[in-house]
């Protein structure tokens, strides 16, 4: 997900294509993983996670992800991910 962060840590307005392509390929392969981030993943790579940037990340991409409500954690299918 590296090239969201600018996004997701608040630094620009709009994803950039390669972010919302990765968005999808994660969504596909991975979707439980977006959890980690909206759960404080960041903090533990030293990144710090504008919440309402990352939620509003699949609606700027129009990719379908589950709903938050599903979320679990996957640390270890997480780590190096981003």
């Amino acid at each position: 997900m590296s090239p969201c962060l600018n996004y997701i840590t608040g630094n620009s307005s709009t994803p950039s294509s390669r972010c919302c392509t990765q968005l999808g390929t994660v969504v596909e392969n991975n979707p439980e993983c977006l959890c980690e981030v909206l759960n404080g993943g960041g903090s533990n790579l030293g990144l710090n996670i504008n919440q309402t940037q990352a939620l509003a990340l699949p609606t700027a991409c129009k990719v379908q992800t589950p709903s938050i409500s599903k979320c679990n954690v996957c640390k270890d299918q997480f780590q190096g991910k981003i």
